[in-house]
């Protein structure tokens, strides 16, 4: 079973209505999903190409599309492969959920399956302390 091998939640201001792409953006914002030193948005750019897609995209694909190199697709895809959120079929990248519902759905389940492990475990380091 894959799962989210990280899982980083930021409380942000909420959005008033915005464009699409600007709640996509802050959705991503919240879910911790890029690195602020991202500057020119390169792995937001591969994330919607793949959310567009649906389906399979190869990392030449994916660098035609987002108008980067195929060495920086494929960097940013390791990072989001590290993630959890994109996986590999043969020669395509795609993303492991079927929509963005989906990746909020998985991402409340694996929160709250480590905070139950976390409460397990401090539970036996008290008892062990007293």
């Amino acid at each position: 079973m894959e799962y989210l091998k990280e899982i980083r939640i930021l409380n942000l201001k909420p959005l008033r209505e915005q464009p699409l792409n600007e709640e996509i953006q802050w959705l991503s914002n919240c879910l911790g999903m890029f690195n602020k030193r991202d500057k020119e948005k390169s792995c937001f750019r591969i994330f919607i190409h793949l959310l567009e897609e649906r389906g399979s995209l190869s990392s030449e694909q994916l660098a035609q599309r987002s108008n980067l190199s195929r060495a920086t697709v494929i960097h940013h895809i390791s990072r989001l492969m590290d993630s959890g959120l994109v996986t590999k079929k043969q020669s395509g990248y795609f993303l492991r959920f079927d929509s963005l519902e989906d990746l909020i759905k998985d991402v409340e389940k694996e929160v709250a399956s480590t905070f139950s492990r976390l409460k397990e475990i401090s539970r036996r380091i008290d008892e062990e302390m007293e």
